[in-house]
């Protein structure tokens, strides 16, 4: 053993005052080999983990138990089928502490629910399910007889031509996918990453407009229904007369332009803004030049600044 925890952890560690004289390890400790599992031996009870074999309803709370759950049951013996033996299992319903009783029928191959609990009966259309229905005991026994079996052959033959192109169909659908594993795997991984990018972009786009959740995709419907959505007529109207009021009223204070034409003084208004504008850009961008107005109005500044000064002195 690599280590002495690795002994003891599989039973080979023997303490030195352990004598051969003494038995096992566990007579030597005291304990039975399935520890806690063995703890109602004596009363013929083995403590196994079963799984439920079917689909039950619960007796104590009506819930349903799933088949493939497992329990810690108890396992015993109640009697015997000629010489195989009938097992019983009890155990503890997880949701409400209900105790099942489940035991073994070897006559039938199944497991039998003796008290707390009651089967799922579960029924299929044989047609529906697309399976075939098996025949019975009493059949298989009659189709020994050769009479018997001529007669329903063609019955059978009849029925094998009208599943033949369903199986064929079927399994020629089968090849096609698992043919080309390579292919089929690239498509899918393909498939993938355009998803993952559109997920992306949606978040990104949400993330712009401020929202916390993905945004679907635009839809007709939608569309639609924001085309059909109409507003106040009321809201419109004020909307309207109130940029029809801005667009007409002047920039400039004062009542110059009173007297001109509508057309007119629209006119040259358009032209004020114009020149408005493309001086603004220009002292924004440090391209502005004073015009010849300016510098003489900076030149008599001076002078008047030089003769104020001459007359102090």
């Amino acid at each position: 053993m690599s280590s002495l925890a690795a002994a003891r952890a599989d039973n080979f560690y023997y303490p030195p005052e352990w004598t051969p004289k003494q038995g096992s390890l566990n007579k030597f400790h005291g304990q039975h080999a399935l520890r806690e599992r063995a703890r109602k031996l004596d009363q013929g009870i083995l403590i196994i983990r079963f799984e439920m074999p079917y689909n039950i309803w619960c007796g104590g709370c009506n819930s349903m138990i799933a088949k493939g759950v497992r329990f810690n049951a108890e396992k015993k013996q109640v009697g015997n089928y000629y010489s195989t033996k009938i097992w019983s299992f009890t155990m503890k319903a997880a949701c409400c502490r209900q105790e099942i009783v489940i035991q073994t029928d070897p006559k039938n191959c199944e497991y039998v629910i003796i008290s707390g609990a009651q089967r799922k009966t579960e029924e299929y259309d044989i047609e529906d399910a697309e399976t075939f229905e098996l025949p019975a005991d009493e059949e298989k026994g009659k189709l020994a007889d050769p009479f018997y079996r001529l007669e329903h052959q063609e019955k059978d033959m009849q029925k094998k031509k009208e599943a033949e192109p369903v199986l064929v169909r079927l399994q020629r659908l089968s090849d096609s996918r698992h043919a080309d594993d390579y292919s089929r795997n690239r498509t899918l991984r393909a498939q993938l990453r355009s998803q993952k990018k559109r997920v992306a972009e949606e978040e990104n786009v949400s993330r712009k407009m401020g929202l916390g959740i993905r945004l679907l995709p635009a839809a007709q419907e939608d569309s639609a229904a924001a085309a059909r959505m109409k507003f106040s007529s009321k809201f419109e109207k004020n909307r309207r007369d109130k940029r029809a009021l801005i667009h007409a009223s002047s920039i400039f204070n004062g009542s110059s332009t009173s007297s001109m034409p509508d057309k007119k003084r629209l006119d040259l208004e358009s032209k004020r803004r114009k020149i408005c504008a493309s001086a603004a850009s220009n002292i924004l961008a440090g391209s502005f030049k004073p015009s010849s107005w300016s510098r003489s109005a900076a030149n008599s500044s001076r002078l008047e600044g030089t003769s104020v000064t001459a007359r102090r002195l």
